[in-house]
Order: C-alpha cells, then structure tokens, then sequence
C-alpha cells in the first residue's frame, strides 16, 4: 500500500515506531482501533467465496472514501475484524459503512433485505505497542481459533499471508500464478471485478489477483512489519496470543460453544431430516421453534446462536426454547 510521506511521518510518531526498544518497557501510542461485528448477531455475513471475494474487494473499494490505514483485517463467514489507524470518527465512519454496503450486497444476491441492520460494531481502543502486536495477531489467528482448518498465515480472507513475505507475493501458489494475468486486465474488467460503474476508480488499475484485489494494495503491511521489526518478533506474538489476552479488555466477540460454519451444517442436516428441507425459509413459527428445540438438546449450543440459525428473534422466543 502507497502512504504519502506525511502520512508516514504522522502514523510513526502515533505508533512510536522510531521510540529505542527497551525490554519491559511499553510505548503509549493513539488512534489505533480494533472494530469488530458481533458474531452471534447473524447466521452468516459471507456464504460461499463468491461472497468472500466481493467482500475483499469491498474494502478496496470502501477505503477509497476514508482518512483510515488498515492495519490488519479477518472476514469471517459470520463476522469482521479491523485493525485501523485514523481518528476514531473516520474510523467509526468505515466500519459502518463497509457494514452497510454489505447489507446491500446480501440484499441483491441473496435476497435477503436489511439483513445487517443493526448489527452491534463493537470497538478496542489500542492504547500500547505490546497490545497492538497482541489486536492484530489475535486477528490473523481468528479464523483458526474459530475452528476453521487453515494455518492463521494462509487464511486467504484476511491480511495473515502479507507479512514478511516476498514482496508482492500473498497466499498460496495458485494465487501467485494468476497475478500474472492482472497486466491484462482493462477498465471494463476492473469495473467489473470491483462492482462499481465507477471509471476513474477502475482506471488506477489496483493490481489483480484473479477476481480479487491484491490485498497489499489496501493493507500497510509494510508498517505492520515495522512495528513487529523482525519475523522472529511477530511469530512469537503469533504463538502466545490468547483469546482471552483481546476478550479482557471488552468488546471482542461473544465465543460460541460450536463454531458458526459448523452448526450451520448441523442445521441443514436436522432441517433435512425434520422437514425435507435445508432451509428454514419456506418453515412456519412452529416448525422453526421444533428445529431448534432439535439443535439445542442435540448441540447445547447458544439459544442466540440456535435462535439465528432458525431465523427466530431471539428475544421472542428464548423462553419458549
């Protein structure tokens, strides 16, 4: 990611990345910001990686619009994680909109209206070094901890494959070789890759990766390896951040006994067998409420969780549950 020298100058002097490391010792930063969705707040926010691919590519697009460096980030299929630098408005500002046009997004293609609507942004103020090493390694090492079969540092919907890498390499080979194509690709393609009937934008021709932007084109990796030094630091922060170590400090996001893109699969397991069906669309009130009375003495998962699996309202019926 391009960052203009004042810029630059600005996010070092905030972040103490000229402060002398001295062991034990933290180094107070400021506008630095972890955001998050709730996780129990909907079933699902990305379906499949067509939705995974729009949604990386919605970032892109987003941050165009905002006085905000992204930092680090995780798309997970039932929430988000940002790591941001810029004044806590700009920043408030982006996240709610990134939220927004996602809504939007679900609403043309899975016809699904104002799904997000409401859905709780939660926010961390980071305050010290050691604790922004802590935010962003917590972040990359999300959707493992979630129960997601993937090497933190291969997860190919967040910022984990950027860092101290080969410069302008990121993820797996297979994404490597269709880098080789992106020179190719003309305004009308961009348009079409990025969503937007905006030519000015398709024109600056943001490096390609297949169907998806380079994520380095919006991610200060660059910073973050300053921050972390050497890549003997940030795997060590890697291997001794705890959920807990993000969870104490309020407004991360509510654990659930079984990940989300399992118990969507029970779901649809149970509807099946209960109804002929999947999906919970076509259920009446009470048969809803029968499939989830089903997934909780199955599963003895959350009843928020059970309740957004069902499409019930949770506060409507987690006494009836």
């Amino acid at each position: 990611m391009k960052i203009d020298q004042k810029l630059l100058a600005q996010i070092e002097a905030d972040l103490g990345l000229h402060v002398p490391f001295v062991k034990g010792r933290q180094i107070k930063i400021k506008n630095c910001w972890h955001f998050s969705t709730d996780g129990n707040a909907v079933d699902a926010m990305f379906e499949d990686d067509d939705d995974f691919i729009a949604g990386m590519n919605r970032i892109y697009m987003v941050i165009q619009d905002y006085n905000v460096v992204i930092l680090a980030f995780s798309l997970m299929d039932t929430h988000v994680h940002f790591i941001l630098y810029g004044t806590f408005e700009a920043c408030n500002r982006f996240m709610h909109e990134y939220v927004r046009r996602t809504s939007w997004y679900i609403s043309v293609t899975h016809h699904e209206s104002n799904k997000l609507d409401g859905v709780p942004i939660n926010h961390q103020a980071v305050d010290t070094d050691s604790y922004l090493k802590t935010v962003i390694c917590y972040t990359v090492k999300n959707a493992p901890a979630g129960g997601i079969m993937f090497n933190a540092l291969d997860y190919p919907w967040s910022s984990g494959p950027l860092y101290f890498k080969r410069p302008g390499y990121w993820s797996s080979p297979r994404w490597m070789d269709e880098t080789k194509e992106a020179g190719s690709m003309g305004v009308v393609d961009h348009r079409k890759a990025l969503r937007t009937r905006k030519d000015e934008l398709a024109r600056r021709a943001p490096r390609m990766i297949g169907p998806l932007v380079f994520p380095g084109e919006y991610v200060a990796y660059e910073v973050v390896e300053r921050i972390f030094k050497t890549c003997k630091s940030f795997n060590f922060f890697l291997s001794i951040t705890k959920e807990e170590d993000v969870d104490a400090r309020g407004g991360s996001i509510s654990l659930l006994s079984i990940p989300m893109q399992e118990m969507r699969q029970h779901k649809n397991e149970v509807c099946r067998e209960l109804f002929g069906t999947p999906s919970v669309r076509q259920l009446s009130m009470p048969q809803r409420l029968r499939l989830a009375r089903t997934l909780r003495s199955r599963y003895n998962s959350s009843i928020k969780q059970i309740a957004r699996l069902a499409g019930l309202v949770y506060d409507e019926v987690k006494d009836r549950m």
